[in-house]
């Protein structure tokens, strides 16, 4: 089992955790978190970009000049293609991008993630992080003294609005909950931040 040492918000150490091999120390398969990243970002793609075709656009229904005998290549419509104001070839038209993974795949994928930030040694748990109230300056100071990345995703157990609110106008800072963690936002950010409680409802969750 991995351990690691569990901090207070003063960055002292305080104790030690051990970490559920099953979640936190399986084989990372890089293949699947590939998939279940690119298949966060197709969902979500908004698919509402639009032009028209040739069939679409307004005019063209007269030939421009006569078949032959000009001198100029044939053309049928001065909305082909090739005109200004013509149509758009293959046009982009809505679509829905999303589309399913099996839950297996969507959970090893989570379990990869946290077995890389671990390994990665971007993993920081705290005994508990609770605020009195929304203090940007107090939280910014918290994140310094646990050593944590200018880019950090603090995942808590319970909803506490002050430390959302606190952590709101950080730049490169996100907070999220257990049941809201997903692949892509523990890759993107360099620091994983968690606490005690956060982290026995995450091995509760995946186990």
């Amino acid at each position: 089992m991995p351990k690691l040492n569990v901090l207070n918000i003063n960055g002292q150490n305080v104790g030690e955790i051990e970490l559920t091999d099953s979640i936190f120390n399986v084989e990372v398969n890089e293949h699947v978190l590939y998939e279940v990243v690119k298949n966060q970002l197709a969902n979500k793609r908004q698919g509402t970009q639009s032009a028209k075709t040739r069939a679409e656009v307004r005019g063209g229904g007269r030939k421009p000049w006569k078949q032959k005998g000009t001198g100029r290549a044939r053309q049928g419509s001065i909305r082909a293609v090739q005109w200004v104001g013509g149509g758009v070839a293959f046009a982009p038209k809505p679509r829905d991008y999303s589309y399913t993974l099996p839950r297996k795949v969507r959970r090893l994928a989570i379990k990869s993630a946290l077995t890389a930030k671990v390994q990665n040694g971007e993993m920081i748990v705290l005994d508990a992080l609770n605020m009195e109230a929304p203090k940007t300056k107090e939280f910014a100071q918290i994140l310094k003294n646990v050593n944590s990345a200018k880019k950090a995703l603090v995942v808590m157990s319970e909803k506490n609005e002050n430390v959302i609110k606190s952590a709101a106008n950080l730049e490169g800072v996100a907070t999220a909950l257990v049941n809201t963690i997903n692949v892509y936002d523990i890759l993107k950010y360099d620091s994983f931040i968690i606490t005690t409680d956060a982290v026995k409802k995450v091995e509760e969750v995946y186990a």
